[in-house]
């Protein structure tokens, strides 16, 4: 099968590398650096059970999806749009589209953009992008897709690949209990600039209580947007730390590589959808802010797909 990736950051890259190892025909549209160094010696995947360069090819334009019968959509939320309208000129009429992305929106929002039928997918993973044309996977893999006519081959085709699929009648609870997780970890990781295994193992420190505060706060939000969040979802955050403890959050893997991360679709969705439903996030919002204020330091950065 031929399968092109958008984004291949560190979730592109895992996903794309572990079906190219299965025998698909993958590209990543990725970086320039990461790009070069794919096309010279290959994708190195390093996971918990294997290390091996995988033959990928690799490009920085969006036309290298021409005539891909799967797009993984793996962009940061900021670029949706803008990777979206590069992409559409070159997306097959009968193409699935999978977005693997962070927030609850984001397959919404590209659909709209692309005119093309988009299935939403939560990604439970830990990955790094290590060294150009290196990606490290710390934990866990699995995703949840929503259903559609293409949901069961999806599954079967990643499943072969050893890439585990629930195709779930529920995928709006489940993008809400990512993104809960991610309001969680994500900007304590970068302010901090530590691992969640760290964050958590802090004897002395309310780690457990703060978390909770933000999760209170998330719930809130997602009971008044019509969202039933699983029961255990507190119970989910505080566990987290335990299956990927050498994690650092992708939005601390953002700012440490200079580059704006998504926080404004993570805690600022948060801040913003209570705002217009009068509910207060000072959690939230002091996580944004100070995320943003981070960012407002760095460096300038040339664009590009990751």
């Amino acid at each position: 099968m031929k399968i092109a990736v958008m984004g291949a950051g560190a979730v592109g890259c895992y996903y794309g590398g572990m079906l190219a190892r299965a025998g698909h025909e993958v590209t990543l549209i990725a970086r320039a650096h990461h790009a070069t160094a794919i096309n010279a010696s290959g994708l190195l995947l390093e996971t918990q059970a294997f290390t091996e360069r995988v033959r990928v090819a690799a490009s920085t334009d969006a036309s290298a999806a021409d005539g891909a019968q799967w797009v993984l959509f793996c962009v940061k939320s900021t670029d949706t749009e803008s990777a979206g309208r590069a992409l559409a000129p070159h997306l097959a009429e009968g193409a699935v589209v999978l977005s693997l992305q962070n927030g609850v929106d984001n397959a919404e929002r590209l659909q709209a953009t692309i005119g093309h039928p988009v299935i939403p997918a939560v990604v439970c993973v830990a990955t790094e992008m290590a060294g150009p044309g290196h990606v490290r996977h710390h934990g866990r893999g699995e995703l949840v897709i929503a259903p559609s006519p293409a949901s069961a081959d999806i599954a079967a085709t990643l499943g072969s690949a050893g890439v585990p699929v629930q195709v779930s009648d529920n995928v709006a609870s489940a993008l809400w209990a990512k993104l809960v997780l991610n309001c969680a970890y994500n900007a304590l990781s970068a302010i901090t600039r530590l691992p969640y295994g760290e964050i958590m193992n802090s004897p002395g420190l309310a780690v457990p209580q703060v978390m909770q505060d933000i999760v209170h706060e998330c719930q809130r939000v997602a009971q008044a947007s019509g969202i039933a969040l699983p029961a255990d979802t507190l119970d989910a955050v505080l566990h987290l730390a335990a299956t990927m403890p050498g994690q650092m959050s992708s939005t601390a893997q953002d700012l440490a590589r200079g580059k704006r991360s998504e926080i404004d679709h993570l805690n600022g969705y948060i801040v913003r959808r209570g705002e217009a439903l009068g509910i207060a996030t000072p959690v939230n919002r002091l996580l944004h802010t100070l995320v943003r204020l981070l960012e407002r330091h760095l460096p300038a950065q040339a664009g590009g797909a990751a």
